[in-house]
């Protein structure tokens, strides 16, 4: 077979597969109703009404006084176009076929009664009323069809005014097929344009909230991981307090048995493994946030034990140096607390007066908190700032975290403006002492129960 035979076969091959694609698209009752939308929302539906009773009474004049049809025939073939236009608010495609069908009837009906009256030529094959509903018709049908379908309709209304009048023809008439294949085509690619523009902001606003999503969610995760290699301290000293306890604990008792011996060296031997796994993990979080352990406390580098509220002066201290006034009270009788709540107490203090010194140039802080049987209140307030805030490069953690430690001991956290102009952050940190002591009378280490001689300064993880 030649090349010229192949590519014909090909193509008549072809043909029934276009036919298909083309019965999909346009052959179908599908509805898809106008969305409402401006101010107020009903306004397109309110303009397209009105269209359509103007396309009515200016197409049944035309047909009835130039046409010189019946006021019967008139009414139909004028009514018609603009049931296209209302139906296209909802069945677009439906609508299309209707006005198109309605243009065909009145071509036909008008072509033997064309040059009859020389006094008025006539407009053929589209009537004014019914090139306006057409084209009414084809941009909403553009606006919420795909362009494939849109480029479609266009082509076959080309096809049928093309075989009207350049085909058939028709006696003496003022043709229409130019201006309305003209204002077609612009109406086409002006309505996909302007579903291109209303689809490409919907995908954006898409990504958008996708995108916020996923921030949100990296930094809760961020703030975890972050929260959790600083909880690795405590728990790596309180691990080693036990292992050092339970080394120590023979030499207490007189004579221990060798189940006792055994069982304590048990205990020795998991405390030193679970210590090599928070090291593994440790270094896992590191890894993945190499960043993260970046020195904030005044100089203290990542591997220095966290903080406790026995450094609330110098974190206060530092504050001032920066240019903040900050008042401090501690209320009811100070004593030590879990190791993890000292240190969120702490976190929450400083990340919030960071927040004043970013967010409320020019105001006063006041840091409170309060001992009470079951834990601590944590308050820190700022008064009205004297000045707009300058632009801040944070990202946005310092609330969410405050959040995740305070939720994390089974507490609370509240924070928002104050009747003064200022903002106050509020947490309450459930909590139980520590227990006394391993032996009476004998100086503990603050927050662990430890003999100070026995605190594992070089076996921290």
């Amino acid at each position: 077979m030649t090349e010229t035979g192949t590519r014909q076969a090909e193509w008549i091959d072809g043909v029934p597969r276009w036919l298909r694609i083309l019965h999909d698209d346009l052959w179908t009752l599908r509805a898809d109703p106008l969305p409402a939308s401006g101010r107020p929302r009903r306004l397109p539906h309110a303009v397209l009404c009105v269209a359509a009773v103007g396309i009515t009474i200016g197409g049944v004049a035309q047909l009835q006084h130039n046409g010189h049809l019946s006021a019967g025939l008139a009414s139909l073939l004028g009514f018609a176009p603009a049931v296209a236009v209302l139906l296209a608010m909802w069945r677009p495609v439906l609508a299309w076929w209707l006005s198109t069908g309605a243009m065909l009837l009145a071509a036909v009906t008008l072509h033997g009664r064309l040059g009859t009256t020389p006094v008025v030529v006539f407009t053929w094959p589209w009537t004014v009323a019914g090139t306006i509903a057409h084209l009414l018709v084809l941009l909403l049908l553009t606006l919420r069809v795909r362009a494939r379908v849109a480029a479609e309709a266009l082509a076959l209304t080309v096809l049928v005014t093309w075989l009207l009048d350049g085909v058939w023809g028709a006696p003496p008439h003022q043709s229409t097929s130019l201006i309305t294949v003209v204002l077609a085509t612009v109406v086409v690619a002006l309505g996909t344009a302007l579903r291109g523009r209303r689809v490409a902001r919907a995908e954006l606003n898409r990504q958008t909230t996708l995108t916020a999503e996923e921030r949100a969610r990296r930094t809760l995760l961020e703030e975890r991981s972050r929260i959790a290699r600083e909880l690795h301290d405590v728990v790596a000293h309180h691990m080693s307090v036990i292992s050092i306890q339970a080394q120590v604990a023979p030499h207490l008792v007189e004579n221990p048995s060798d189940e006792l011996r055994e069982n304590l060296e048990g205990i020795r031997h998991n405390a030193l493994e679970a210590l090599t796994e928070l090291r593994r993990v440790l270094g896992v979080l590191r890894s993945e946030s190499p960043d993260a352990d970046a020195p904030d406390d005044g100089g203290a580098g990542p591997h220095s034990p966290q903080p406790t509220l026995d450094r609330l002066d110098a974190l206060v201290e530092n504050t001032r140096a920066a240019g903040l006034t900050v008042t401090t009270r501690i209320n009811g009788e100070r004593r030590p607390m879990q190791s993890g709540v000292e240190l969120s107490a702490y976190r929450i203090v400083q990340e919030a007066l960071s927040n004043v010194l970013r967010h409320a140039p020019g105001a006063t802080a006041h840091v409170e908190i309060e001992y009470i049987p079951y834990g601590l209140l944590v308050s820190v307030a700022n008064s009205r700032p004297d000045r707009p805030a300058s632009p801040s490069p944070g990202a946005g953690h310092g609330l969410l975290g405050m959040r995740e430690r305070a939720a994390m001991l089974g507490g609370s956290l509240t924070a928002g403006p104050g009747a003064d102009g200022g903002y106050r952050v509020f947490a309450e940190l459930p909590a139980t002492a520590p227990d006394a002591g391993l032996v009476a009378g004998r100086t503990q280490h603050p927050g662990t129960g430890v003999p100070r001689a026995l605190h594992p300064k070089d076996d921290r993880a």
